[in-house]
């Protein structure tokens, strides 16, 4: 499976829109919270099944802060984070994914791109945002997941080149 993973749009879905232009369709789409939209609004937009979370911007969702999916064999826990801390580690977030059986960890609310495949039995990621990146150099940034059943999977950052941003 290929899968998209982002975070922290906040509304802001033109610089969606441009990763589906540049990337093609994906199997499925992973929000991690902030979206200040709805599920309905993004599946139309990505054309694909999307998991959601909600995020502390998320007013008045029934979206869960918290969720677990297997894909493709690989058992995945995602969070926005913010009830896990992550703002000044990811700690607590790794113990829940562990403590549930995850191999791999997904949360935003930082609005900052982390890929941690430093422990062979749980990766922890943050695509980071695509509408207020706040890493140095401040571009848009998203995370693909490559799956095969029974395959470790795969992922790579990508940044969207400043030519191609919406500015906000």
């Amino acid at each position: 499976m290929r899968i998209l993973i982002v975070s922290d749009t906040h509304g802001y879905d033109s610089n969606l829109r441009i990763v589906l232009e540049k990337i093609g369709q994906p199997d499925c789409m992973i929000h991690l919270g902030d979206s200040e939209s709805t599920l309905e609004n993004l599946r139309s937009i990505s054309n694909c099944p999307v998991y959601m979370v909600a995020g502390n911007c998320d007013y008045f969702t029934r979206l869960p802060v918290a969720r677990i999916e297997e894909l493709d064999g690989c058992r995945i826990f995602m969070t926005h984070g913010h009830y896990y801390y992550v703002s000044v580690g990811v700690r607590d977030l790794a113990e829940e994914a562990r403590t549930n059986g995850c191999k791999v960890a997904m949360f935003g609310h930082t609005h900052r791109p982390f890929i941690d495949e430093s422990d062979p039995d749980l990766t922890i990621l943050n695509p980071g945002s695509l509408s207020f990146p706040r890493q140095e150099g401040h571009r848009p940034s998203y995370i693909l997941m490559e799956t095969a059943a029974g395959q470790k999977p795969a992922f790579t950052l990508r940044y969207l080149d400043h030519n191609l941003v919406k500015k906000y």
